[in-house]
């Protein structure tokens, strides 16, 4: 990538110049991760793991200098540790996969800076808490696909979160957490519940913003009958004519 996209651009400078909580809504193949990539860096940079400067010139942050990354699926986390492993490298980085399928020693994990992780996985890891527990080394954490909150597997994720926050309040240390999702019809709620500024770290972008738009056509379908399968029969008729 040479170039920010309209959707990068207008959430760069919240996700590489401050420590907010954010909440990006947007259509799948927005660039969402990129995103993700920008916090990235400005962690690793806040922390002093890579460069000298920091976002409020006053030396590395008081957090947990670890980055969490969420994905919803392990086909996704190996894809999000490939493509974070290319591009960290040269910086001397370490990405790793946690998930059932990629057990870590303890020492391993301990040496990674990115941990790349299921839902349920972090889950059971959070569940020992406690000073010195891998959850506690936590800086950033990045929730990718956070609409799922809705899906069968959202009170894993809520418990996540809910832990997080539990323990940003007993420990008096930030973490910053970071929520990728498609469209949302209720995102203000689900910023809430990320505490999430809405003002300056709540970000909804539209179908517009599509790489490739799609189009949408309504039709009005009529059956002259209150046989459930006789209609649902002309709807198919009608739409695979």
């Amino acid at each position: 990538t040479t170039s920010l996209n309209p959707m990068q651009s207008t959430v760069f400078d919240a996700a590489y110049n401050t420590r907010e909580n954010l909440l990006i809504c947007a259509p799948t193949g927005a660039g969402k991760t990129n995103v993700a990539m920008l916090t990235v860096v400005s962690h690793l940079r806040d922390v002093g793991l890579i460069g000298e400067s920091f976002y409020n010139n006053e030396g590395p942050v008081n957090t947990g200098k670890k980055i969490v990354y969420i994905a919803p699926m392990k086909a996704l986390a190996q894809e999000v540790v490939e493509k974070f492993s290319s591009k960290l490298k040269g910086l001397g980085i370490i990405v790793r996969e946690l998930t059932g399928d990629m057990q870590l020693s303890r020492a391993e994990a301990e040496a990674a800076h990115i941990l790349v992780t299921t839902p349920e996985k972090w889950d059971v890891v959070t569940r020992k808490g406690g000073d010195g527990s891998l959850g506690s080394t936590c800086g950033l954490l990045i929730i990718d696909e956070v609409h799922l909150l809705a899906d069968e597997r959202g009170a894993v994720i809520e418990s996540v979160v809910a832990r997080l926050h539990r323990w940003v309040e007993s420990s008096q240390r930030q973490v910053r957490l970071i929520g990728l999702s498609a469209t949302l019809p209720n995102y203000e709620d689900v910023a809430t519940f990320l505490r999430v500024d809405k003002r300056k770290g709540l970000f909804f972008f539209g179908p517009e913003h599509r790489p490739v738009p799609l189009q949408q056509t309504f039709i009005g379908v009529t059956a002259h009958t209150k046989d459930r399968f006789k209609r649902e029969k002309k709807m198919d008729d009608v739409c695979y004519e």
